[in-house]
């Protein structure tokens, strides 16, 4: 900005000289100045340097790279001061620079990014690499290695891949760390994860003793979580890992994640030393932006002992120095190849400010310096840290980390993060031309050594040490205090939901010290929704008790695993319908009676039909045949007895009817045990339908949610509704007639009918939930209790609980229920298919026996040729005809063959004589 570059133009003193600016240049010039601003006092700035030289020289070394000019790196050593910065980088705008590399830190990159926005010169940084430097702010700012953006990813989905969910954040007061931690806490605060507390250190540069660190380092040390994020500096981080080693803080429990400050530090190391400082590291996870192997890479890799003079190890930052200045020099050469003049000049808006002793006409403005920018960004290349290439917001391609997991004798890589995949054993590179895959099962990293030299991925969490117990809320319950309830003469608190809670406290691997801590007056119950609210003012630090697991609750707190089902049911008062002497008509429904009866009649017809006139029992007078049938029929199951007085056809059917009748015998005898052995029971109140449809009142307990629900989903009439506050006005109201019947909670309502009689509950559940412990949200103690209850429950130690508190009974029957269809009923529609396959049989059996009498009848019973010569009327022919085919279907079928046997042999006598 304008007032920036004014205020820092008041710094200039005039000197005697007055600069020139080369206006309008049309020769190629023979030297093209780069700035360079680092401190040559840091690991970075000493590494920046030699790089950069390294570079300088490789782009010099080739005379047609540039055809004929030289790149010169003017190197300014900060020395760690931003007053000195601030002053460098004005000089080099009075020297024509065409772009500056640096500065070194995001506090300078901020400010003297105006500057270049100023005067159209390009700045290019590897290490401030803060992700509040954006291009559209500053737009001559250019970050040349990934933005610490992406180092914050990776850092959340490592905290996310690992369980964790709560982490402390170390880092400097400055700039690029303080933006780093934010940029953590968005990322993390996607993932359900958060940043519990930021130890803020003063800058970098001003801490001369460890006091202010050991002093975050107390204090996280009587914190919960165990997780700790180092963001900062090679020297900042050096004196705190060496003050939490003295205060015990590198042992078993604890996580230390480092930034990319310590793979800098430690590839910088003497290779003699680091297996000592790696020693004191052992177990601290950090992460090395990624940079691909390549031929380019190992040769430079191998002049970097020559180069040093081994002083300093290459580290990531010396690969991104070497292919930066890179980076300039190819814009110069496609600035220059375009045939555009490098030229500057004043700026105008300077030109109110003259007078007095500042010389602002030395502050040029690069003429061609938008163009250069567009050639910067627009770079396409194969350089030591690998492809080069800007996406367009700025943004390195193919952002990727190692992550590292420091041990006792160095550096083990444990896996990758890029953006493109997540985390990865996998080099990145090999992934990049795949579909990106960023599921959870897809997630992996090796194993881990963690401080203390255990290989258990650590929980993360502990309870605070400032020795306060945790306050557990619970109900104050005036009624089914087998829940909860306060022992009388003591301060105890006992009940099913306490035994729970304590036996899966002690399946943890840690101890919870803990109170208990009454809600409520005793005398009503109270509120679970104002009791629950409790924990996210921080009143309580847990809520233990038949707290029902709710949608409304679940928004503001952490639930455990459910202990124990519960949904709401409707109670209602019941009769017994088995104590009459009818009950064995029961098991059928009227019209399975009814077509039960009409098909033994039936079947007992077609018998009788095709018995008739081969079967002397199924002849006489009508009175007997009639008796014959009807006996004939109900006997079936006798059926063996009689398999050799019948036809075959008579004996088909009956083998269908068997088949039929002694399914339904079965079913019948299995409905009545049923029916006698198990109570059924009724009520005008036939579950939650009958109920809302109703208008008569309804009970619910004092305190429940059930009262919201009835109100809010089932859109009952808050007039119709009663409160009640015990088993016993429960039991009152449904007696005389107060309410038509009660909606609670499951387990109330079992424990209800285990002490009074003459009610069911009516229907089925109509809600699915159950109860659970409550925790603020994220708390770590939810899950591993969670875990606890599941082990409770597979060892069968939660079902003895639930025995010795709610199983018991003074009633015979507690849960009888029945529907407006007797469940228990044979339905017609059930056995539709016998009958109709008994049906069929029948006719198909009358159409073969009738084909064959007529048949006979036709054969049988020729006209004699006298009778032919003398025709009758129709009417009488067919009435005749009819006469005689009825006599010969009644007659016995032995004497039609012996008559017809006589008529044939009259014939032959006839026609002999």
């Amino acid at each position: 900005m304008f007032w920036v570059l004014a205020l820092l133009s008041s710094f200039i003193v005039l000197s005697g000289d007055v600069i020139v600016l080369s206006e309008g240049a049309s020769s190629r010039p023979h030297h093209i100045n780069v700035g360079a601003i680092f401190s040559l006092s840091t690991l970075y700035g000493q590494v920046a340097d030699i790089a950069m030289k390294a570079a300088e020289d490789d782009v010099n070394s080739d005379p047609t790279f540039l055809n004929g000019s030289k790149l010169r790196i003017l190197m300014y050593d900060a020395k760690r001061n931003g007053f000195l910065s601030i002053m460098k980088a004005l000089q080099f705008m009075e020297t024509d620079s065409v772009a500056i590399i640096g500065p070194q830190t995001s506090i300078m990159a901020h400010v003297l990014s105006y500057l270049g926005n100023e005067l159209n010169v390009p700045m290019c940084s590897f290490t401030a690499l803060d992700p509040t430097l954006s291009p559209l702010q500053f737009p001559f700012f250019v970050q040349t290695a990934p933005s610490d953006l992406f180092l914050m990813r990776a850092v959340a989905e490592m905290i996310t891949y690992y369980g964790w969910s709560d982490v402390i954040a170390l880092y400097n007061d400055d700039d690029n760390s303080r933006n780093g931690v934010t940029s953590l806490g968005d990322e993390l605060e996607g993932r359900r994860c958060k940043i519990s507390y930021k130890a803020v250190l003063p800058l970098d540069v001003v801490i001369g003793s460890p006091r202010e660190i050991v002093d975050e380092l107390v204090k996280i040390q009587g914190m919960e979580s165990r997780v700790i994020i180092v963001n900062t500096f090679p020297k900042t981080g050096r004196m705190i890992f060496k003050e939490a080693k003295r205060l015990g803080m590198m042992g078993r429990g604890y996580v230390w994640i480092a930034t990319t400050w310590m793979t800098s530090l430690l590839d910088s190391a003497n290779p003699l030393s680091l297996p000592k400082v790696a020693k004191s590291l052992t177990g601290v996870l950090t992460l090395r932006i990624h940079t691909p192997e390549s031929r380019k890479k190992r040769d430079f890799a191998a002049r970097w002992k020559k180069l040093s003079n081994g002083t300093v190890g290459l580290n990531v930052y010396g690969l991104y120095a070497y292919d930066t200045v890179w980076i300039i020099a190819r814009a110069v050469k496609s600035l220059l190849d375009s045939g555009a003049n490098i030229s500057f000049s004043s700026d105008s808006r300077l030109n109110h400010l003259k007078g007095g002793t500042l010389n602002l006409a030395a502050l040029s403005m690069f003429d061609q310096g938008q163009q250069f920018l567009d050639y910067i960004v627009e770079t396409k290349m194969s350089g030591v840290t690998g492809p080069v290439e800007f996406l367009p917001d700025r943004s390195m391609i193919q952002p990727a980390y190692d992550i590292i997991n420091v041990v006792g004798d160095g550096l083990r890589q444990i896996g990758y993060w890029s953006n493109h995949s997540g985390l990865s054993v996998i080099p990145p590179e090999l992934l990049f031309s795949k579909p990106s895959n960023r599921s959870s099962s897809n997630q992996h990293l090796k194993n881990v050594t963690w401080p203390g030299g255990g290989s258990v991925t650590p929980r993360g969490w502990v309870f605070p040490n400032n020795g306060r117990r945790l306050r557990i809320g619970v109900p104050n319950r005036a009624s089914f205090k087998d829940f909860v309830s306060k022992v009388n003469g003591s301060n105890q608190i006992d009940g099913y939901s306490i035994n729970v809670f304590e036996a899966a406290v002690k399946l943890l691997s840690y101890p919870v010290p803990h109170e208990f801590v009454l809600f409520g007056d005793g005398l009503k119950n109270p509120n679970y929704n104002d009791l629950v609210n409790n924990l996210t003012t921080g009143v309580f630090d847990a809520v233990v008790g038949d707290i029902a697991i709710v949608t409304k609750r679940t928004r503001i707190v952490d639930f455990t695993q459910p202990y124990i089902e519960s949904g709401l049911v409707v109670v209602a008062p019941v009769t017994k319908l088995n104590d009459t002497p009818w009950a064995f008509l029961r098991p059928f429904t009227p019209p399975m009676w009814a077509v039960t009866a009409a098909f033994f009649l039936i079947v007992g017809s077609v018998i009788w039909i095709l018995e008739h006139r081969i079967n002397d029992e199924f002849r006489g007078p009508p009175r007997r045949q009639i008796v014959t049938i009807l006996w004939f029929s109900f006997s079936t199951m006798f059926f063996s007895h009689r398999e050799n007085t019948v036809s075959t056809l008579g004996r088909i059917v009956l083998l269908i009817w068997l088949f039929v009748v002694l399914i339904i015998t079965s079913s019948y005898t299995a409905s009545l045990t049923s029916i006698l052995t198990v109570q059924q029971l009724n009520s005008p109140i036939k579950g939650v339908d009958t109920l809302i449809s109703s208008s008569g009142r309804v009970g619910f307990q004092v305190g429940s949610y059930a009262e919201n629900y009835m109100i809010d989903e089932l859109n009952i009439a808050r007039s119709r509704l009663v409160a009640l506050g015990s088993p016993k006005e429960y039991a009152t109201a449904l007696q005389n007639g107060t309410v038509a019947a009660i909606v609670d909670e499951r387990p109330y309502v079992d424990l209800f009918l285990s002490e009074f009689c003459g009610f069911a509950i009516r229907g089925q559940e109509f809600t699915r939930s159950g109860w659970g412990f409550a925790f603020p949200r994220d708390s770590p103690l939810a899950v591993d209790m969670s875990t606890a209850i599941l082990g409770l429950s597979e060892t069968g130690k939660l079902q003895k609980i639930h025995d010795k508190w709610l199983s018991k009974s003074n009633c015979s029957n507690v849960n009888g229920s029945a529907s407006d269809d007797d469940p228990e009923q044979l339905k017609l529609r059930s056995f539709w298919g016998l009958f109709l396959l008994c049906g069929i049989a029948c006719f198909i059996a009358l159409f073969i026996y009738f084909f064959k009498i007529v048949r006979d009848f036709c054969n049988h019973h020729k006209k004699p040729e006298e009778e032919e010569a003398t025709v009758p009327s129709p009417e009488v022919s067919r009435s005749k005809t009819l006469q005689t085919f009825l006599a010969y279907f009644d007659e016995k079928e032995a004497e039609s063959s012996r008559r017809l046997k006589r008529k044939r042999n009259d014939d032959l006598s006839l026609k002999s004589s």
